[in-house]
């Protein structure tokens, strides 16, 4: 079964380049599946810090993970240097849908796919508020149709 030309390259409008380490791999030889959910979520973070002004550590308003999926395609292993694909497929009032797909750096087809799901809360009540406006406008440039 061939994968679908929207999991290519093309289909990610950002990307982060994120080296294995040596403990990243399991027993035999590759990558543990755990690790992935790591990437997912550090192009993730890295993306909301830089891009949406997210502040971990006094902002008023969080992201929680509440869904992720992971589909293995091929290993990865010890020294790769993975880029980390994000995109949008959906945005709404509180939450936003994630779609990652982690390539080996120079390959055309990812290893792993994926997405992940985001509810934005007040830190203080823990209760879904609208995405502020910084961090939406951010997510809005990754939006795919």
């Amino acid at each position: 079964m061939g994968m679908p030309a929207a999991n290519a390259r093309a289909g990610y409008r950002h990307f982060l380049a994120i080296p294995t380490r040596w403990m990243d791999n399991d027993v035999y030889g590759h990558v543990n599946n755990v690790v992935y959910y790591s990437y997912f979520d550090t192009v993730i973070n890295e993306y909301l810090i830089r891009r949406g002004g997210l502040d971990l550590h006094v902002g008023a308003v969080i992201g929680l993970a509440i869904e992720t999926f992971c589909q293995f395609h091929a290993p990865l292993s010890f020294p790769d240097v993975i880029d980390a694909g994000l995109r949008v497929a959906k945005l709404g009032r509180s939450s936003v849908r994630y779609e990652i797909g982690l390539f080996q750096q120079g390959q055309h087809a990812p290893a792993a796919t994926g997405h992940f799901v985001h509810v934005f809360v007040e830190r203080a009540t823990q209760r879904p508020t609208a995405i502020p406006q910084t961090i939406r406008a951010a997510l809005a440039a990754l939006l795919i149709a």
